[in-house]
C-alpha cells in the first residue's frame, strides 16, 4: 500500500469539457445523445438484420455484425461519461474509472483495426478466388478471425494500460481531452514515458502497421480484379460490395492515424478533441449509414425483421 501511495499520488483525474463556453453545454449535450441514439439504433438494426435472417449468415455479414457491434461498445466507453459531465459539471474520473476506460478504449478501436484487415481479405477472396471461397472462408475459419480480431485487441489494450498505469502520477491531474486517453494521460506523468512510448510506437507499427498493409494490398488485388472484368454489371456489384467497406476503412484509418501515429511532440490538445469526436463518436454513427444505404439485402432483411415487408 506504501508502494503505491509513493507512485500514485492521484486519486481521481479531472476531464475536459468539450467547450468552456457554458452557453453551448446544453446543445452539445443534445447534439452528442442525439448522434449516440442514432449510432445505438441503426448499429442494433444492422445486427437484428444479420442475426434475423438466414440469408446473411456468410462471413461477409458475420464480420459486418462484428463491426456494429464495436461502434455500439466504442462511443459507450466514453459518451456516457462526457453526457454525465455536461449536466452535473463534476468532470473527476476516479484512477481506477480511468484505467477502465482507457483499456476498454484501446481494446475496441484495436480490434476494429484488425477487424477491417479481416473484412479486406474477406472480400479480397470473395472477388480474386471466389471458386475457393467457401474452403478458405469456411465457419470455422470465420469463427478463428473474428476471436482472434477481439483477443489480438484484448492483448494489445492490456500492455498500453499497464505502461500507462504503472507510471507515476503526482499532480497535475487535469487530462486535456474528454475521456482518458494514452496521449492525455501519460502527458500528465512525472516519471519518464520514454519507453511506454517507445513501446506504443513499436505495436503501432507492427500491428497496426501489418493490418493496414494486409488491407491495402487486398484492395489492390480487388481494385485491379474488377478493372479486369469484361461485364460492366458485374464490375458494378463488384465495386457496390467492396465501395461501402472501403469508404469504413478511409474514415476510420484517416482519424485513427491522425490521433495515435505520431510523436508526443506533435501532440494538440485542442486539434485532438476534434479528430477523436470524428472517430469516437461521428464514425460509429455513420458506419451503419455507410453500409445499410448501399446494400439491398441488409434493408431487405430488415424491413422483414421489423415485420414492416410490403406485399
Amino acid at each position: 500500500k506504501m508502494e503505491r501511495a509513493n507512485t500514485t499520488l492521484v486519486k481521481d483525474f479531472y476531464l475536459t469539457e468539450l467547450s468552456d463556453l457554458p452557453e453551448v453545454r446544453i446543445s452539445l449535450f443534445v447534439m452528442v445523445l442525439l448522434i449516440y441514439l442514432v449510432t445505438l439504433a441503426g448499429n442494433g438494426a444492422i445486427l437484428l438484420a444479420i442475426w434475423t435472417d438466414d440469408h446473411l449468415q456468410t462471413p461477409m455479414y458475420l464480420f459486418l455484425s462484428s463491426l456494429s457491434l464495436l461502434d455500439i461498445l466504442c462511443p459507450t466507453v466514453t459518451v456516457p461519461k462526457m453526457l454525465h459531465v455536461f449536466l452535473s459539471q463534476d468532470k473527476r474520473i476516479s484512477f481506477e474509472g480511468c484505467m477502465l476506460q482507457l483499456f476498454f478504449l484501446i481494446d475496441m478501436v484495436g480490434t476494429e483495426i484488425f477487424l477491417l484487415a479481416v473484412m479486406a481479405y474477406d472480400r479480397y477472396v470473395a472477388i480474386c478466388s471466389p471458386l475457393h471461397y467457401t474452403n478458405i472462408m469456411s465457419k470455422r475459419g470465420c469463427a478463428q478471425l473474428t476471436a482472434g480480431t477481439w483477443l489480438t485487441g484484448v492483448i494489445n489494450s492490456m500492455v498500453h494500460t499497464s505502461m500507462t498505469f504503472t507510471l507515476s502520477f503526482c499532480g497535475p491531474n487535469k487530462i486535456s481531452q474528454y475521456y482518458c486517453d494514452i496521449l492525455p494521460v501519460r502527458a500528465l506523468s512525472c516519471s519518464s514515458t520514454y519507453f511506454p512510448e517507445l513501446v506504443r510506437l513499436l505495436i503501432a507499427g507492427i500491428l497496426g502497421g501489418g493490418a493496414f498493409l494486409v488491407t491495402v494490398i487486398s484492395y489492390i488485388y480487388i481494385i485491379s480484379a474488377i478493372l479486369c472484368m469484361h461485364s460492366a454489371d458485374g464490375r458494378g456489384k463488384a465495386f457496390s460490395t467492396c465501395g461501402s467497406h472501403l469508404t469504413v476503412v478511409c474514415l476510420f484509418y484517416g482519424t485513427t492515424i491522425a490521433t495515435y501515429v505520431r510523436p508526443p511532440s506533435a501532440y494538440s490538445p485542442k486539434q485532438d478533441r476534434i479528430v477523436s469526436m470524428l472517430y469516437g463518436i461521428i464514425t460509429p454513427m455513420v458506419n451503419p449509414m455507410i453500409y445499410s444505404l448501399r446494400n439491398k439485402e441488409v434493408k431487405r432483411a430488415l424491413v422483414k425483421a421489423l415485420s414492416l415487408q410490403r406485399f
